[in-house]
């Protein structure tokens, strides 16, 4: 018959069900971001200084894309968001505002009104 361990004595857990998913890939979104459906995208695209060249390069990545299901400016903005999104938390505050402002370089790359994100940004993520 078992017994209950007294509290405050050290017991051994197990993590056998843990140990088995340490070893697969558990950045998704990674894998997503460098292997999109939608778009090929250029090499290291989050890392480029100027939120205008994050714009450019996005623009271009969508307006050369055959798969994506939606028009390229909504494919562009939607890859920038998820990367933002499911990256933001690891990066710097000013790499974010970066990523942010690019979001409105490619509004006004694709001839749309800017709606101020620039400024939600700052509201959301001071400086």
């Amino acid at each position: 018959m078992a017994t209950k361990p007294k509290a405050g004595s050290k017991t051994k857990s197990t993590k056998a069900s843990t140990k088995t998913k340490a070893t697969k890939p558990r950045r998704w979104s990674a894998r997503v971001t460098a292997h999109s459906d939608a778009m090929d995208l250029e090499h290291d695209v989050f890392k480029k200084g100027s939120a205008h060249d994050v714009a450019l390069s996005l623009k271009r990545s969508a307006e050369r894309s055959h798969r994506r299901k939606s028009a390229p400016f909504r494919s562009a903005l939607s890859m920038l968001t998820f990367y933002i999104n499911r990256a933001g938390k690891n990066l710097p505050a000013s790499r974010v505002r970066t990523l942010n402002k690019a979001k409105d370089e490619l509004r006004k790359l694709f001839g749309r009104q800017p709606n101020g994100s620039a400024h939600h940004a700052a509201r959301h993520h001071p400086a």
